[in-house]
């Protein structure tokens, strides 16, 4: 038996481990009888569960401060989760929150470590969606520490803990968690999802060397909860892997959000996205993007929008995605305003299926700059259908042997196929390989496999397919020191730079490019750009109706 009277074994506070007996009561009460010693004396306990697997049923343990949990590690001691005394209520571990509990910030959780132990899940069944069908569900943490952990398949968010002060989450690995997000309404069911504002305009929160894998939204989101609050600074997020969710990382309403050295591939949208999607339909700003893979993304690599900006995207390899490499848009649910003072440097931008970048939302005063854009519209094969003896289907892919495709000349397309549309992500000669319907599905088919002989059809792909394409209102940009070119055989990026029918460029400061090199020209205007001052720019100052 332990002699610290501030470091308490389970086993010995009514806790079995043994996988049958419910180890929830008795959690319950040991953090309540070690959270009142705490108010009294201000020394924080530690509960320590060795190996072994407790179940925690039909009930969440209401946290308190001061009270810290600690396991011997994820693949020993595993809290596994269920409801099957009361199927209609979520049953976190651990929760504390504003409307169960009147969480606040001067009745917040402080100084607690979650640390080396595993939750499971899998055991909660509800008919619908719940917010509060969580791994970890605090909100208002003060000095918290959260880190070692294994969470996965619970329905909603796995770590889901919301205004987070001096506090680190690291190496979490969170997987499939958000199951019973299918749909795309309740964007809660995330890996890790943090909202933010309720301390005020500061919080200082890292998160770091965390991986989240097949996520119901997002693999890491940020959501300010008030749109009256301040938005908020002093988040960081380094060194994260974000694989296969619905979007990789989101910042929805952060000021200054700090992301770096991270890899964000396969996710079914947007590798990094801000948007106006979140609870308070506000966008972040003022974000840094640095260092990161982004690659193979079902949709785009990175996509902005609803931001008034500034936003900085530096130094990244952003590949191989279905779509654009960045897209800049905004979606009509948010603010439409043109976001200013943009920054696009120093970038890898290939082989994405459509344009290396596309704007497609106003811009003022964006500087585009020394970026190597190389490559890209892969998804270049004209429309295709099939049917019959030579066509046959999986759950991941479409064949037909008598195809003679160009490899990933479909990517990023939607295939349609008895009734049925699915996503190609890459495809050879004959066979088209596609994404799984939804983050964690374990088909591409919504309703089940197509038989053998289906028909099938591809669409066209666009005509025009640039490294950089202007298709909205930009004003007095800065595009200078960039190499935009397709250095491939057979060419797929038509032209260098595009200014479509619905863009315009005025007051612009275009220089020391090199667009020589496309599939087609260099630049195509079919809006002549206005003002400004261009010169010094390989296979533009060539063109007849260059500025």
């Amino acid at each position: 038996m332990s002699t610290d009277p501030f470091f308490h074994n389970a086993l010995e506070h009514g806790l079995v481990g043994d996988g049958k007996a419910n180890d929830q009561p008795a959690l319950q009460d040991l953090v309540d009888k070690l959270g009142d010693a705490y108010l009294d004396d201000g020394q924080p306990r530690t509960i320590f569960c060795p190996a072994g697997r407790y179940s925690i049923r039909d009930r969440g343990t209401v946290w308190r401060s001061g009270i810290s949990l600690i396991g011997a590690g994820p693949a020993a001691t595993r809290f596994s989760l269920a409801n099957p005394g009361d199927p209609t209520t979520a049953t976190p571990l651990a929760y504390f929150t504003t409307l169960q509990h009147g969480a606040g910030r001067h009745n917040h959780v402080a100084d607690c470590t979650f640390a080396h132990f595993e939750i499971d899940g899998s055991g909660v069944i509800l008919s619908e969606y719940d917010v509060l069908a969580k791994g970890l569900g605090l909100q208002y943490v003060l000095r918290g520490r959260f880190r070692d952990l294994y969470i996965h398949d619970t329905p909603a968010t796995g770590f889901g803990c919301d205004f987070l002060q001096d506090t680190f989450v690291e190496n979490l690995l969170v997987v499939h968690c958000g199951r019973l997000e299918r749909s795309g309404e309740w964007l809660g069911g995330a890996g890790i999802g943090i909202g933010t504002g309720g301390w005020g305009s500061v919080e200082r929160c890292t998160v770091s060397s965390c991986t989240t894998v097949r996520n119901g939204t997002n693999g890491i989101f940020f959501e300010l909860q008030n749109r009256e609050w301040p938005r908020t600074r002093g988040i960081r997020v380094i060194g994260c892997h974000s694989e296969s969710n619905r979007f990789g990382l989101s910042d929805w309403g952060t000021d200054g959000l700090v992301v770096s050295g991270c890899t964000l591939i396969g996710n079914h949208q947007a590798g990094y996205d801000v948007s106006a999607l979140g609870t308070s339909a506000v966008a972040g700003r003022g974000g840094v993007i640095t260092g990161c893979v982004i690659e193979h993304n079902v949709w785009d690599g990175v996509a902005i929008g609803n931001t008034p900006g500034p936003y900085t995207l530096a130094g990244n390899r952003i590949s191989r995605n279905g779509r654009y490499g960045y897209w800049q848009h905004n979606l009509a649910a948010g603010p439409q305003e043109a976001a200013d003072n943009m920054i696009i440097d120093a970038n890898e931008f290939w082989d994405n299926g459509l344009d290396g970048i596309f704007v497609d939302s106003a811009l003022a005063d964006p500087d585009i700059a020394g970026n190597r854009i190389r490559s890209n519209g892969r998804q270049c094969e004209p429309a295709a259908e099939g049917q019959g003896d030579t066509v046959f289907y999986t759950a991941h892919s479409l064949m037909d042997t008598s195809a003679a495709w160009r490899t990933d000349g479909h990517i990023g397309k939607w295939v349609t196929a008895g009734g049925q549309q699915a996503v190609v992500i890459g495809n050879t000669a004959t066979e088209l390989i596609l994404a799984p319907s939804r983050p964690g599905a374990a088909t591409a088919w919504s309703e089940g496999t197509p038989n053998p002989g289906v028909p099938y059809r591809l669409p066209y792909a666009p005509e025009v397919r640039a490294g950089i394409t202007l298709a909205a209102s930009v004003h007095s940009p800065s595009i200078h020191d960039n190499r935009v070119w397709d250095g491939e055989a057979r060419k797929t990026q038509t032209h260098g730079l595009v200014i479509t029918d619905r863009g315009t460029c005025g007051v612009a400061w275009v220089h020391d490019n090199d667009f020589g090199g496309n599939g087609v020209a260099a630049v195509r205007f079919d809006t002549e750009p206005s003002g400004g001052c261009w010169h010094h720019n390989h296979g533009l100052d060539e063109c007849p109706n260059s500025a």
